[in-house]
C-alpha cells in the first residue's frame, strides 16, 4: 500500500496505464501521475469517484463529452488523449502538464500587476473560444482548473466533467454544481450555463488575479452563491490601489448579472482585453510555475519507477536493512528504518508494483553488525596493525579539508548577507528629459525592466520622460519593474463615450485631468434623457491640465408637430413621420368618402397633434371603393361586377329576368362607397 492508504497506485488501467502516485484530489476525482506502457510516455489519468462507475448516463455523458473535448486543439486546452472504463474505474487520460496550478501561484505570490494578469487570462480566453465556437462550455473556470507548466504555459483543465456529473443519476437535482465562488448567476438560479456563464467566471478570475481574492465571501458555499445574484462584482481598483480603470470595465462587463449586458462569448471578452493590453502598452510577461505544488509535495511523486533489468545492486554492510526478524542483542552500528519510511531527501523508495495491491506485512527493524575479521585459530578476533604514517597524512587532509570547508562557508555566508543586504539593490538612474526610446535602454541596462505610464503636461513634449516611479535614486531589487512616466502632452476633450452614460463621461473626463462641471441641458434626438447630449468645448478641444468641461445634459427628443398626411400613400406616410422622428405602431382602415382607399385619410393622434420625438402614431387608410357605371348592361352582368368589388345589390325591375337592361344606379357613377354597402340598380322591362 503506497502511503495515504491509496490502493490505486500500482495499478495498470486497460492494460496500458501504470499509475504511479496521486497529484491532486477533488471531490468527484483524483488525478494520477502514470506512464502510457503502449507509447513509454508520461500522462496524467482522472480517475472518478466509484458512485459514477455503475451509472449508465454518466458513462455515456462522460464519453461524449470526452470525444467532444479530444477534437478541440489550441495550446491553452490540456490535450485528452483517451478515455475508458476498467472494472470500477472511469478514467480520462489526459497531456501531463509539469508545474502547478494557478491557485498555488495566487497563495505563494498574491494579487498580480495588470501585465501578468493577462498573460494568465489571455490564453485562458483563447482556449475557451475555440470551445465556444464548437458548442462546448466549461461550466467550471476556476484557479485549481488552470494548469501552469515548467515553461510558462497556461492552460485549462476539466472541460465537460460537470456536465457529466450532472448527467448522473446518483447525483442530486438539487446540488449546485461548480465552484461556488464563480458561478454565474443564472447557475446559481437555474442551473442552466451557457458562453456567458464562463465569461462571468473569467470575469471573477480576472479580478481574483489583480486583487488575491474572490468578490464575495461567506459562511457557507450556499450564501457566497447567491450573494452574486443580488450583488454586482464590485471594481477591481475599489479593493487594490494601481489596478487601471479599464480593466474595472473589463471586469465589470464580464460579471454582469444579466447574461445578455455581457461579452457574447470568451472571443469577444478576448479582443477587449486585446484592446485595453494595446491602449495601455502592457508589457509581455512569462507566467511562473508555482514552487510549492501538490504535485512535487504528494507521496512518491520525485520516486525512481522500479527496473525490470537485472537483480538489484548489492549492499553495502552498513547499509539500511529490512527483515521480519526482531533486532538481535549485538551492538548495533547501523539502524534501518521501515521499508517505505522517507529517505533523506524527502521522498520514499520506489516500491515493486507486484506488492502495491497486496502491501507486505509490518517490517521489523534489523540490527546490522560491522562484521570482524576472525583468525585461522578460533573465534577471537585479529587487532590490526596501524600504519602510523598513513593516519597521520589522513589527519593532516581531514584538517585542511575542514579549514577548506570552513573558508568556502565563511565566504558564501558573507556573500548571502551582502547580497541579501545591499548587493541586489541598485540605484534607479536619472532619465528625466530623455525621449522613451532612450530612457527604456537606460532603465534596461540598470538591471530593470521597464513598463510605460502617461502622465499629461502643459509643457513638456509628447513621448519626454517625466520621471520614473520608484523615483530617481532609490534603491530597488534588481530585476524590479520601474515605470517610465512619459509625457502624453496637453490634454484633449474626448468623445463622448459609452451611449452618452454621465458616469461613463465623467469618468473618462477625470482620467484626462479634466474636472465635469454643470452645462445646463438641450433636446437630443440621439441620447436619451439624462445622458449626455454634449461638451463644451466640443471633442478634440486641446486645453490645459486640469480645466473645467461643461456638460450638457439631454432633454430627450424634441416634440413634433404632427404633419397632414391625407391623400398620401401609406409609403409616403411612413417617410414624412421616419424624418419627423415618429414610428408607425399601425395600420387602421377607416371609411372616407372624400378619399381614395388605399390612401391616407388621417392619423391617430389627428394632425397639428404635439408629439414627442421618438412616439408612435397610427396611420388611418381608407377602404372606400370607387362604383363604376352600370347604365346599359345587363342586369345579371351588372350585378356579377358589382359583387366582385365587393358591394351589395338590389335590383328594382319590372320582369325577373337577368336579361333587363340597367337603366339607372344609386350611388351614381364614380361616387365612392364603403365595401359591403349596397348598389341599387333599376332595368327595364
Amino acid at each position: 500500500m503506497t502511503a495515504g492508504g491509496d490502493r490505486t497506485a500500482g495499478i495498470v488501467l486497460d492494460r496500458r496505464y501504470r499509475i504511479e502516485s496521486p497529484i491532486a484530489r477533488g471531490g468527484m476525482s483524483t488525478v494520477y501521475r502514470a506512464t502510457d506502457l503502449r507509447l513509454d510516455r508520461p500522462v496524467a489519468v482522472k480517475i472518478m469517484d466509484p458512485q459514477f462507475a455503475a451509472d449508465p448516463q454518466f458513462l455515456a455523458r462522460f464519453e461524449f463529452e470526452a470525444r467532444s473535448v479530444a477534437r478541440l486543439n489550441h495550446p491553452g486546452l490540456v490535450a485528452v488523449y483517451d478515455q475508458g472504463h476498467d472494472g470500477d474505474h472511469v478514467f480520462l487520460v489526459m497531456e501531463l502538464v509539469e508545474g502547478g496550478t494557478l491557485r498555488e501561484l495566487l497563495r505563494e505570490r498574491g494579487p498580480m500587476p495588470p501585465h501578468a494578469a493577462t498573460a494568465v487570462v489571455a490564453p485562458v480566453l483563447g482556449a475557451l473560444a475555440v470551445a465556444h465556437r464548437a458548442g462546448l462550455v466549461h461550466r467550471d473556470v476556476k484557479p485549481e482548473n488552470i494548469l501552469i507548466s515548467e515553461s510558462g504555459e497556461v492552460k485549462i483543465a476539466d472541460f465537460g466533467l460537470v456536465r457529466a456529473v450532472a448527467a448522473a443519476t446518483t447525483t442530486s437535482r438539487s446540488v449546485i454544481l461548480g465552484t461556488a465562488a464563480y458561478l454565474s448567476p443564472e447557475q446559481v438560479t437555474t442551473g442552466s450555463a451557457d458562453a456567458r456563464s464562463d465569461v462571468y467566471s473569467t470575469g471573477v478570475l480576472l479580478f481574483e488575479l489583480l486583487t488575491g481574492r474572490p468578490p464575495f465571501s461567506g459562511d457557507t458555499s450556499l450564501s457566497v452563491a447567491y450573494q452574486r445574484v443580488e450583488k454586482d462584482v464590485p471594481d477591481p481598483s475599489a479593493w487594490i490601489d494601481g489596478v487601471p480603470e479599464e480593466f474595472d470595465g473589463l471586469v465589470r462587463h464580464a460579471t454582469e448579472r444579466e447574461p445578455g449586458e455581457r461579452f457574447a462569448d470568451a472571443g469577444a471578452m478576448a479582443e477587449a482585453l486585446t484592446a485595453v493590453c494595446e491602449a495601455l502598452d502592457l508589457p509581455r510577461y512569462r507566467v511562473p510555475a508555482p514552487r510549492r505544488t501538490a504535485a512535487r509535495s504528494a507521496p512518491g511523486a520525485a520516486a525512481t519507477p522500479p527496473s525490470a533489468a537485472g537483480p538489484p545492486a548489492a549492499v553495502p554492510p552498513t547499509a539500511v536493512l529490512a527483515s521480519p526478524v526482531r533486532a538481535s542483542s549485538a551492538p548495533p552500528t547501523a539502524v534501518q528504518s521501515q521499508v517505505g519510511a522517507p529517505a533523506a531527501d524527502g521522498h520514499r523508495p520506489a516500491q515493486p508494483l507486484a506488492n502495491a495491491q497486496h502491501p507486505a506485512p509490518p517490517q521489523h527493524t534489523k540490527v546490522v553488525t560491522q562484521p570482524h575479521p576472525r583468525s585461522d585459530h578460533g573465534d577471537r578476533p585479529v587487532t590490526p596493525r596501524l600504519d602510523y604514517a598513513q593516519e597521520r597524512r589522513r589527519q593532516q587532509r581531514s584538517t585542511a579539508g575542514w579549514l577548506i570547508a570552513i573558508l568556502v562557508l565563511a565566504l558564501a555566508v558573507g556573500y548571502a548577507g551582502w547580497w541579501l543586504g545591499t548587493g541586489r539593490l541598485t540605484d534607479v538612474p536619472t532619465v528625466l528629459g530623455l525621449d522613451r526610446a532612450a530612457a527604456e535602454s537606460v532603465i534596461e541596462d540598470a538591471g530593470f525592466s521597464s513598463e510605460i505610464q502617461g502622465r499629461y503636461s502643459d509643457d513638456i513634449a509628447v513621448d519626454t520622460v517625466l520621471g520614473t516611479d520608484p523615483e530617481a535614486g532609490a534603491r530597488v531589487p534588481r530585476g524590479e519593474t520601474v515605470a517610465l512616466l512619459v509625457s502624453l502632452g496637453r490634454p484633449t476633450v474626448p468623445n463622448i463615450p459609452g451611449a452618452g452614460d454621465r458616469a461613463i463621461v465623467e469618468q473618462e473626463l477625470r482620467r484626462r485631468t479634466f474636472e465635469p462641471v454643470a452645462g445646463g441641458s438641450a433636446f437630443s434626438s440621439t441620447v436619451p434623457e439624462g445622458g449626455v447630449a454634449a461638451l463644451e468645448p466640443g471633442p478634440g478641444s486641446v486645453l490645459a491640465v486640469g480645466s473645467a468641461v461643461k456638460i450638457v445634459v439631454s432633454k430627450g427628443a424634441p416634440p413634433v408637430d404632427l404633419p397632414d398626411l391625407a391623400g398620401r400613400s401609406v409609403e409616403d406616410a411612413r417617410k414624412v413621420l421616419d424624418e419627423a422622428g415618429l414610428t408607425v405602431r399601425d395600420v387602421r382602415e377607416v371609411f372616407d368618402p372624400d378619399v381614395d382607399g388605399g390612401r391616407v385619410a388621417g392619423t391617430d393622434p389627428a394632425q397639428g397633434t404635439e408629439v414627442r420625438a421618438g412616439g408612435t402614431v397610427t396611420l388611418l387608410v381608407s377602404n372606400a371603393a370607387k362604383v363604376p357605371s352600370m347604365l346599359g348592361r345587363s342586369v345579371g352582368s351588372a350585378r356579377e361586377e358589382l359583387e366582385r368589388l365587393g358591394f351589395a345589390v338590389e335590383v328594382r325591375q319590372v320582369a325577373d329576368s337577368d336579361r333587363s337592361l340597367v337603366i339607372g344606379q344609386s350611388p351614381g357613377a364614380g361616387a365612392r362607397a364603403e365595401q359591403g354597402s349596397t348598389v341599387v340598380l333599376t332595368a327595364l322591362p
